[in-house]
């Protein structure tokens, strides 16, 4: 009952603000999914280096979020949670781009992994072994897991940007957007079908049940170190996939 009644406080507040586009009530609104910006911002902060200030990534989704209010109707059958979620991280997501903070260094190493692998991968049909990309590498095993490790704060952009789980009524689409966004999960499906079985139990937990890292190592009975390394690999293995079906070698 004190959520229904909640619940329609908060819609009579929606209506009187688009209404009459007061600021006090929209601050109001803002005021009262401000958590929302909280939880979208801690799940992306969870891969980032510690030099990255937070509270400057929840300040971006903050404007998100005033952007998500003032665009949103109320007459249309959609949570504003889930559209609110899309334009939170987007915002986030544009100012990590923006900081780019991987060194030009580590950069070219994570290049050069994630080349390896596709070709490893194209050339063998499968997914390649730690051993396998290590020995095409020149490198030890220890120096792979360590560059794994460093190259995963370069895996936070991208995964957001490939495994956006809303449905497409959160974004302001077309029926040719539409189209596109269930063509883009069927592929982002099958890409997790031919993940080796730890990497596609991260991904399916991390980005389909919204678990944290450190519950799936709970679940797993795992580090949250490791599940950091095998969320890393199932990425670049992904794009890999991706890439060879852009290229037309996997029918």
């Amino acid at each position: 009952m004190e959520s229904d009644e909640k619940n329609a406080k908060v819609f009579e507040l929606w209506k009187k603000y688009k209404a009459t586009k007061s600021v006090e009530l929209r601050n109001k609104l803002a005021e009262y999914y401000l958590p929302l910006v909280k939880i979208v911002g801690g799940r992306l902060a969870v891969s980032l280096p510690p030099h990255l200030d937070k509270d400057d990534l929840i300040s971006s989704g903050f404007f998100g979020l005033m952007d998500a209010i003032e665009r949103f109707d109320i007459t249309r059958n959609i949570q504003f949670k889930t559209y609110a979620g899309v334009r939170i991280r987007g915002a986030m997501i544009d100012y990590l781009r923006a900081k780019d903070w991987i060194p030009t260094t580590m950069r070219q190493k994570i290049r050069k992994y994630e080349q390896t692998v596709y070709q490893l991968e194209t050339e063998l049909g499968r997914s390649a072994t730690d051993n396998e990309v290590a020995e095409a590498l020149g490198i030890s095993m220890d120096e792979l897991q360590n560059l794994i490790s460093q190259s995963n704060s370069a895996t936070v952009v991208p995964l957001e940007e490939y495994l956006k789980t809303d449905s497409p009524e959160a974004v302001d689409a077309n029926p040719a957007d539409t189209t596109e966004y269930l063509e883009i999960k069927d592929t982002l499906a099958r890409a997790i079908d031919r993940l080796p079985e730890k990497e596609r139990t991260v991904v399916s937990l991390y980005y389909y049940e919204e678990l944290t890292l450190k519950e799936i190592s709970l679940i797993l009975h795992l580090s949250e170190a490791r599940i950091s390394q095998l969320h890393t690999k199932a990425i670049f293995r992904m794009r890999g996939y991706l890439t060879r079906m852009k290229n037309g070698f996997i029918n």
